[in-house]
């Protein structure tokens, strides 16, 4: 062990609103698992859980011990008040995001845009993502340097919501624009889509308001929440149908371009798994994906607030209390995976935790592992060779995120 290694041991302490975290949160990581698997932060009150196996536990637990009453992303602010027992449900109105309700009122919400994002109804978007993917690359090409994250990816993602919540794929840019100055909020202050940034809003409010007044084509997703009933048998403002299409909104446009970038990026630097993947499109893009999403995925951790007791390794945390599962850490977990730390693109994944698990699981990741799997093939396709800028790549620091936001290519490609 270094010395520098032996320093951080002795005075090691972590909080996800820490500069120094936030700056190489994997190596904070790797002392929580080895040594605090349960860490308290007494200054909020709350426990950090850090191993696969503990996580994979605490998320499949769906019996009201953990609830986001809260929020799954609280801000400092929030986590600064230290509760005296259970926190209850917010009240129905104004209707907060449904992921702060626990069951039923969270799973009957989560139910009305869920359609669209079935593994049938995800498999349809296919040739339309196909089609958006080599769009920009006929762009991008000719420019010969542009930026992966941005550029290709973030435009193709946000193309793809756009055409879900029927705005102009025109929109796209500011769309993207938007929700990456939402990523780029002060450390600390937390993801409070309740109190969604009006950015956000600017553009869901009134596809709520064209589809209550019948304008335009269908949107299954706004039609279904303005048809949604509370179990008191109210309706949703348009407001509060708007804030539960943040998730869809948000989360579709930032997470899957930072995952194809980084994730060409750590191929581009390895030849020989490479030419492996490209021996066999078809077949390889689906298993490289996984390695991608496991190694890749940006999100660090999501919050839950304990409504009754619960014990793990020896440790009890009370009502009121806090929890964060540690995502990022339990995909460098080397309890669940061999050489965690290392990029295998054939590496065999059984269990993933990157888009969360049981009552929680990412609404889109049937949408998002398609656009995944288009977005890299068809790079690997038109691009044979490119070369990162890594000097002008950037990943800011984040509590929540801990993705590359930028990340410059020069590509090289013959009669382009």
């Amino acid at each position: 062990m270094s010395s520098q290694a032996k320093q951080m041991m002795q005075n090691f302490s972590y909080d996800p609103f820490d500069p120094a975290v936030m700056a190489d949160p994997p190596s904070y990581y790797r002392v929580l698992r080895d040594e605090h698997p349960v860490y308290y932060i007494d200054k909020w009150d709350t426990y950090a859980v850090s191993r696969f196996d503990d996580i994979w536990q605490v998320l499949g637990i769906n019996d009201g011990t953990f609830v986001a009453s809260e929020g799954t992303l609280p801000a400092a602010t929030v986590l600064a008040k230290h509760n005296d027992g259970p926190v209850a449900d917010p009240p129905l109105h104004p209707l907060p995001f449904h992921a702060n309700f626990d069951a039923p009122i969270y799973d009957s919400v989560r139910r009305s845009p869920s359609g669209q994002f079935r593994p049938k109804s995800a498999a349809n978007l296919a040739d339309r993502i196909r089609t958006i993917a080599n769009e920009r690359l006929d762009d991008l090409l000719p420019r010969g340097t542009f930026d992966l994250t941005q550029d290709y990816g973030g435009i193709v993602a946000a193309s793809v919501v756009c055409e879900l919540f029927g705005l102009p794929v025109d929109l796209a840019p500011d769309v993207l624009a938007t929700v990456n100055a939402g990523s780029l909020a002060q450390p600390g202050s937390g993801v409070e889509v309740a109190n969604a940034r009006p950015g956000y809003l600017e553009y869901l409010v009134p596809i709520i308001e064209r589809r209550r007044a019948g304008d335009g084509d269908g949107v299954p997703i706004a039609d279904n929440l303005i048809g949604y009933r509370l179990p008191d048998g109210s309706a949703l403002s348009d407001m509060e149908a708007a804030v539960q299409m943040l998730g869809v909104f948000i989360g579709g446009t930032e997470t899957v371009p930072k995952i194809v970038a980084h994730g060409l990026w750590e191929l581009g630097r390895r030849p020989e798994q490479m030419t492996a993947v490209r021996a066999d499109l078809d077949a390889n893009i689906p298993v490289v994906r996984e390695e991608m999403i496991r190694y890749c995925a940006p999100a660090q951790w999501f919050a839950r607030t304990l409504r009754k007791p619960f014990k793990i390794h020896g440790t009890t945390m009370n009502p009121g209390q806090r929890i964060i599962t540690l995502l990022a850490s339990a995909s460098r977990d080397e309890r669940e995976y061999a050489d965690p730390d290392e990029f295998i693109w054939d590496r065999r994944i059984e269990r993933l935790l990157s888009f969360g698990r049981g009552q929680h699981f990412c609404l889109g990741v049937h949408v998002a592992r398609l656009e995944i799997a288009i977005l890299v093939t068809e790079w690997l396709k038109r691009v044979p060779d490119w070369r990162i800028i890594s000097e002008g790549a950037a990943r800011p620091p984040s509590g929540f995120q801990w993705g590359w936001n930028n990340v410059p290519v020069e590509c090289r490609v013959e009669g382009v």
